[in-house]
């Protein structure tokens, strides 16, 4: 009788032991899941930060540098047809009735296409844009106003069927499509800038390649690599990927792909503007 007392005894703390090491680990994996969760939260968090900071940053620079095509436009473009106004009326005191009411014609149709080319810039100027044109049409602008510099002659090609990735999504894409314009401006001595922009149903890429001087991409990245860094975190943010080709004397290729299906949550893909 001792023995199976001492038995129950064993196996009632035996019971009590096990029940007390589940109850731990129940207590463990709740504090781990609440800890992981809460650390998944502050992670998206900070995404979403880090997002909002790059977008509005992207969204400073599209201002600034449209602030400077504008400037650009009225000394070119602007300025010079009103001097030309202006040295046009100036010497039509000296000519007869008939060169004079031409002149006076001239300088008229001139003013007026001042008049339009100011109105288009005033429209330019405006905050929301972008996302008043849409996301081709600011692209295919773009590439009207470089080709029309005559600094770099860039050939725009678009394949497949557009659809709207999200304002967010296409303000970050096309800031890195401005990125990709402005270094091959500065540094690639290029004659000639291919942009595609290509949709299919998992895949959107839009890819940039000259036939400038190139340069040696191991060594870009060691001595200052900032910007193809800067390049691939803002694709990053937008759950896309990089892949940067070069090589001196060969021009360089940037190109970005995006899947619309893995973009990142806190992307507003559910912009309603229209695609171009």
């Amino acid at each position: 009788m001792q023995e199976t007392n001492q038995q129950i005894v064993v196996t009632i703390v035996a019971v009590v032991v096990l029940l007390i090491l589940i109850e731990l680990i129940m207590l463990f994996l709740a504090v781990y899941y609440h800890n992981n969760k809460k650390e998944h939260h502050l992670e998206k968090e900070r995404l979403k930060s880090s997002f909002r900071q790059e977008l509005l940053t992207a969204q400073l620079e599209m201002q600034e540098q449209t602030m400077r095509n504008i400037s650009q436009e009225i000394h070119d473009n602007i300025g010079q047809v009103l001097s030309f106004v202006k040295l046009n009326l100036a010497t039509a005191t000296t000519l007869s009735n008939g060169e004079k009411d031409e002149r006076i014609a001239e300088s008229k149709d001139l003013v007026a296409q001042a008049i339009t080319d100011l109105r288009d810039l005033s429209r330019s100027l405006s905050v929301d844009n972008f996302a008043a044109k849409g996301f081709i049409p600011s692209i295919k602008t773009e590439v009207e106003r470089i080709n029309k510099s005559k600094l770099l002659n860039i050939n725009y090609k678009q394949k497949g069927t557009a659809f709207s990735l999200g304002e967010q999504t296409e303000l970050v894409l096309f800031r890195l499509l401005q990125e990709s314009i402005n270094n091959t401006l500065k540094h690639a001595n290029a004659q000639c800038l291919n942009i595609s922009l290509q949709y299919a149903k998992d895949l959107v890429t839009l890819t940039t390649s000259d036939d400038g001087t190139g340069f040696d991409l191991d060594e870009a990245i060691g001595k200052n690599g900032s910007g193809l860094k800067n390049i691939r975190n803002r694709a990053s943010l937008i759950g896309a990927s990089v892949l940067i080709k070069s090589a001196v004397g060969e021009g360089s290729e940037i190109k970005v792909s995006l899947n619309p299906s893995q973009q990142h949550a806190y992307v507003d893909s559910k912009y309603s503007g229209s695609p171009g």
